[in-house]
C-alpha cells in the first residue's frame, strides 16, 4: 500500500513538472520581455513627456 501511494505522489510529480516545462516552452510571444521592442517604446514615450 505504501509502495502505491509512494508510486502515485511521484507520477504526480512528473506530471506536474513536465506541464510546467510545456507551459515555459509553449509561452505566447506577446508581451514586454520577449524581444518585440515594447518596453524600448515605453521608455520613449516616456521621455517625450
Amino acid at each position: 500500500m505504501q509502495t502505491l501511494l509512494i508510486f502515485v505522489l511521484f507520477v504526480a510529480a512528473l506530471g506536474y513538472l513536465g506541464w510546467r516545462g510545456y507551459r515555459a516552452m509553449a509561452a505566447k510571444q506577446a508581451g514586454c520581455g520577449k524581444g518585440c521592442g515594447c518596453a524600448a517604446d515605453k521608455t520613449q514615450s516616456f521621455n517625450k513627456i
